[in-house]
């Protein structure tokens, strides 16, 4: 099994944009990748999810949240948090998730995570590059 870290915007466009990324989606619940989050993580994807622009009521996000993330995704504890690793402080919460996960590595959009390539034995990738990873 493939434990990853999915950041909140691949998450969310996996989630409501229905593009190519929505095969994340058919990847967690058919159980090929195990995807974890902190409590810090799942706060930011509940924020998020309630933007004005994503047009969703409280009913529409709590229905995402327990159908189609919490029986999929691992919540990790964060016994100890990781700081000054990414050069944005706010994507630090990612590498600790991943880190205490043992995930494999972070998908992600985010600029500020892909110049790091790597934390440790993670390995921080696109999305399309994740995918292309699977294939193989």
């Amino acid at each position: 099994m493939n434990r990853v870290v999915l950041d909140t915007n691949v998450l969310v466009s996996a989630i409501l944009l229905k593009g190519h990324l929505a095969k994340f989606v058919d990847l967690w619940k058919e159980g090929s990748i195990s995807p974890a989050v902190s409590k810090e993580t799942f706060t930011e994807l509940r924020k998020v999810l309630s933007y004005p622009k994503f047009g969703l009521k409280d009913d529409d996000i709590k229905t995402i949240i327990e159908k189609e993330i919490l029986p999929f995704f691992e919540v990790v504890d964060i016994k100890e948090k990781i700081h000054a690793v990414c050069r944005d402080p706010d994507d630090d919460m990612f590498i600790s998730v991943a880190f205490y996960a043992k995930a494999s590595h972070i998908v992600t959009g985010d600029k500020d995570l892909l110049d790091l390539k790597k934390y440790k034995s993670i390995k921080i990738v696109s999305p399309q590059e994740y995918l292309a990873l699977l294939q193989k």
